[in-house]
This record gives C-alpha cells, sequence and structure tokens, in this order.
C-alpha cells in the first residue's frame, strides 16, 4: 500500500518537500497574485464605465487582455512547481511563450499608441490596438503548437530528452518572445520624445516594466543554461529557476504597470474634465459632444462686402469667446436678433 501511495503521488512531491520550501512561498506568491490580478480586473471593468476621454478608454480594452495574460502566468507557475512528466511538459512549452509574448505586445501595443500620442495627439482605435496585440503574439502561438505537435507525435517524448536537451528547447521556443521584448523595449523609449508630456508617464512605466523584465529574463537563461550546470544542480535547480523566473516577472507586470496605470485612470476619472492634452500643440482628440465654437462672423454678398455679426437680445454685438478644447462642455448656440432671423 505505501509502495503505491508512493509511486501514485510521485509527480506532486514537490507540493509538500521540506527540502524545497521554495515551492511553499512559490505557491503562494502565485495564490496571492491570483487574488490581486482578480481584484484589478475588476477595478477595470469598474473604471471602463467612468472614464471620459477616448484616448484613455481606447487601451484599456488592452490592457484588460494584459491582466488575462498575467493572471495565466500566476496559474502557470503551478505546472512548474509539480516535478516534469507527461502533463505539465506539453503545458509549460506552450502555455509559457505564448502568455509571454501576449503580454509583451499588450506592451507594445499600448507603446506604439503612445507615440502617436506624444507626437500629435493621435490615438488608434481600441479594435485596432486589440488587433496589434493579438497579431503580434499569434506567431508565437503558431511555433508552440508546431513544437509540441512535433515532440508528441514523433518517437522522442519529453520524458525521454535529457535536461540540457530540455533546457536548450525551452529556450530557443522563446526567441520570438525576446524580439517582442526588445522592439518594446525601444519602442517605449520612442515615447519619450514629443511635444505631449502628460502621456509621457505612460511610456515611462512600460519602459521601467520592460528593462526589469529584461534583466529578470537575462538571469533566469543564464542559471539555466550556464549556472546550473556548472554548480552541478541540473536538473534539481531547473524548474525553481524557471519558476522564480515566471512568478517574479508576473508582479513586475503588476506592480511597475498594472498598478501605476491604475492609478493615473482613478485620477482622471475623478477630475470633471481630461487634462491629458492640455500640453499638447496641437489637441485634436475629443470627445464627440464637445462642440466648436459657431462663427459669430459671416460674409454676405449683397450690393458689396457686408457683414452680418450675432447680437445678444439687447442689440449689442457678441464678442468670440474662446473655447479651451480640452474641456468636456456644451457651448449653446448664440441667439440671433430678428434681423439676423430675417436675413
Amino acid at each position: 500500500m505505501d509502495e503505491d501511495c508512493i509511486k501514485s503521488t510521485g509527480d506532486y512531491f514537490l507540493l509538500c518537500d521540506n527540502e524545497g520550501p521554495w515551492s511553499v512561498v512559490l505557491e503562494s506568491l502565485a495564490i496571492l497574485g491570483i487574488v490581486v490580478t482578480i481584484m484589478l480586473l475588476l477595478a477595470f471593468l469598474f473604471l471602463m464605465r467612468k472614464v471620459q476621454d477616448c484616448s484613455q478608454w481606447n487601451v484599456l480594452p488592452t490592457q484588460f487582455l494584459f491582466l488575462l495574460g498575467v493572471l495565466g502566468l500566476f496559474g502557470l507557475a503551478f505546472a512548474f512547481i509539480i516535478q516534469l512528466n507527461q502533463q505539465t511538459a506539453p503545458v509549460r512549452f506552450f502555455l509559457f511563450g505564448v502568455l509571454f509574448a501576449l503580454c509583451f505586445s499588450c506592451l507594445l501595443a499600448h507603446a506604439s499608441n503612445l507615440v502617436k500620442l506624444v507626437r500629435n495627439g493621435v490615438s488608434f482605435s481600441w479594435t485596432t490596438m486589440l488587433c496589434i496585440a493579438i497579431g503580434c503574439s499569434l506567431l508565437q502561438t503558431i511555433i508552440a503548437i508546431e513544437y509540441v505537435t512535433l515532440i508528441m507525435t514523433r518517437g522522442m517524448t519529453f520524458m525521454n530528452m535529457t535536461p540540457c536537451q530540455l533546457n536548450v528547447d525551452f529556450v530557443v521556443l522563446l526567441v520570438y518572445v525576446l524580439f517582442l521584448m526588445a522592439l518594446t523595449f525601444f519602442v517605449s523609449k520612442a515615447t519619450l520624445c514629443g511635444p505631449c508630456e502628460n502621456w509621457k508617464q505612460h511610456g515611462r512605466l512600460i519602459f521601467v516594466t520592460v528593462l526589469f523584465s529584461i534583466i529578470i529574463w537575462v538571469v533566469w537563461i543564464s542559471m539555466l543554461l550556464r549556472g546550473n550546470p556548472q554548480f552541478q544542480r541540473q536538473p534539481h535547480w531547473d524548474d525553481p529557476v524557471i519558476c522564480i523566473g515566471l512568478v517574479t516577472n508576473a508582479w513586475v507586470f503588476l506592480l511597475l504597470y498594472i498598478i501605476p496605470e491604475l492609478c493615473i485612470l482613478y485620477r482622471s476619472c475623478r477630475q470633471e474634465c481630461p487634462l491629458q492634452g492640455n500640453t499638447c500643440q496641437v489637441p485634436t482628440y475629443q470627445r464627440t459632444f464637445c462642440v466648436e465654437n459657431q462663427e459669430l462672423s459671416r460674409a454676405r454678398d449683397s450690393d458689396g462686402a457686408e457683414e452680418d455679426v450675432a447680437l445678444t437680445p439687447y442689440g449689442t454685438p457678441i464678442q468670440p469667446q474662446p473655447v479651451d478644447p480640452t474641456q468636456e462642455c456644451f457651448i449653446p448656440r448664440a441667439k440671433l436678433g430678428p434681423q439676423q432671423d430675417a436675413g
């Protein structure tokens, strides 16, 4: 009985391994990350109904998709806490790259939108940003499907591969994710150049998030390919190294990007009139119900150039009032005197 029980639960031994407390710590951090991510998802759903600036609202669906990717990363940590077997191996090789590709694609879409906003105040539509995020992550999905299908259908399976082969294949499978990370890093640097100052704070958040992500990835890949063999800890340290990098990067996404973005969004929702475009030289992105000031003077060709000026009910000319295009207010149409109605 005891031998059968040990064999049947051998795959899950690391969950209760007293010599490996890393599994308990990472399991706790992953569960806490799942709870925090769900709370942030609910907060985004609540604030989406209160956002009045279209340029801010357009990025919210992409950030919501980003949070779903982060939620998947925290859930994926349990596939590395349980030791490698025929069930967890395909999940690891498929979801690790796909989820990270989705997260970095969302950051790339947001950074590309900020490049337009800081230069000319024009924003992508929310559908365009979603297409960019999903389209950029689609290639990694195709690559992962082809690799897992080839491994599962050919003679040599994951369990028959050496630890060195598994690690090399795992890293090589993430080359496209590394490309997305580098591209997002350079695009986020471009958001720091432009006349619209207030949009640059979003670009700084993406820049810092990707910078810390690059550092995390360099560390765990170096340990996986070089450090563990040199310390003669392969394959005992392989799963902890990957899982630590996974959970750490997921928390970096939350602490350095999502939570600051949520704070900025909350502050803008409390203001009556958004101030995002105030420092832009040509703020062209406005809400549809904000109307421009009507022309109060027009030319009329009747026996010469005679001007028709709008008058108040007391007969005095109406002076044009400058309108701040960033203020969300309705401007009533000027009432015309009887002379103008007759004309």
